[in-house]
């Protein structure tokens, strides 16, 4: 073999051993390997883990957050990702959302993940997003709570119970439903 031919045989070894992985993953994980990370069905979903265990984070905004303080509001936990384009369809609504109901007992916290810092602090930025957001660095909050894919939305009630989970992108007037609707079945909604 000539000196070119070693360099073209060293050259395509690796790009065949990644194909060949990649194709081994898209088996074995029963998908397409362009499909991993974004959610591709939409809407509620049943809800795998009863209670979810609090826990604390750092803030992008520089204080920290510990969801036990959380305790007697509803709280919605959204996993999203800057390079995510439900999630960032998705973005101005939440925070539209967020504002209107800011004064009632409910709090969105973002749970960032599978994403490079600087882009999330951007994608905060852009969508001017108002509620604590943090990034999931070794991946234990997406684990604990079995995200399998973004966006995904928990709803959990004032005692830490998982009440709803939704998959993909949320509009504006159906998470306003939501809340309407879990606040007034969890006895947070103020009397009129």
């Amino acid at each position: 073999m000539t000196k070119r031919q070693w360099i073209l045989l060293a050259s395509a070894l690796p790009v065949l051993a990644l194909l060949a992985l990649l194709a081994w993953g898209s088996i074995k994980l029963g998908s397409e390997p362009g499909s991993l990370g974004v959610n591709d069905e939409f809407g509620e979903v049943e809800v795998s883990r009863e209670y979810i265990t609090d826990f604390e984070m750092e803030l992008f905004d520089g204080g920290a957050l510990d969801t036990a303080q959380l305790r007697g509001k509803l709280v919605l936990v959204d996993f999203w990702a800057s390079w995510c384009p439900p999630c960032r369809h998705e973005a101005p609504e939440l925070a539209q959302v967020y504002n209107e109901y800011r004064e009632r007992p409910v709090e969105f916290v973002g749970v960032n993940i599978w994403d490079n810092e600087k882009a999330a602090v951007d994608y905060l930025a852009e969508f001017g997003v108002p509620y604590p957001n943090a990034i999931d660095r070794e991946g234990s909050i997406a684990i604990e709570y079995g995200v399998r894919g973004i966006p995904e939305k928990f709803f959990v009630g004032g005692d830490g119970r998982v009440l709803r989970k939704f998959v993909g992108p949320i509009t504006g007037q159906d998470l306003r439903q939501v809340l309407d609707d879990l606040l007034l079945r969890e006895g947070l909604y103020p009397d009129n």
